[in-house]
């Protein structure tokens, strides 16, 4: 069998976050001691290092910070998604993501986006009333 470079491989830490995804929910984590949001998810708080951090469910829109068109990537099954967008997003929660952008066939910087989902993994698309240029 062919190694998916694309899907999740969850662990404990990190199930709930892919259920909610499988499910079409985005979640971050938040700091309960100093009150900021953090995304990739992490068992610790990135900004004071308190433990005391929550899951916790995202709008889902972001706007876009900088982006890539790839052409080219020989790993499974990119070869056959070229050319596709990896992008850098600004959560409205605050967070900065790495995902793809979808659906797009021009952005700009500062481009509302909002989340929807591919086989469990959010990635985003250009928010409806959007302008691109």
């Amino acid at each position: 069998m062919e190694r998916r470079f694309d899907l999740p491989e969850p662990d404990t830490f990190t199930r709930a976050y892919w259920e909610a995804a499988a499910e079409g929910r985005l979640l971050i984590r938040r700091c309960r001691a100093c009150g900021r949001a953090h995304h990739y998810p992490r068992e610790f708080c990135p900004h004071c290092w308190s433990e005391d951090v929550i899951w916790e469910p995202a709008s889902g829109r972001a706007t876009l910070y900088t982006w890539s068109v790839v052409h080219r990537n020989d790993l499974p099954p990119f070869a056959e998604r070229t050319p596709y967008v990896a992008a850098v997003v600004d959560l409205a929660e605050g967070p900065r993501m790495m995902t793809e952008v979808v659906g797009a066939e021009e952005l700009s910087a500062g481009v509302e986006l909002e989340v929807v989902f591919r086989a469990g993994v959010p990635v985003f698309r250009v928010a409806p009333g959007a302008a691109t240029g």
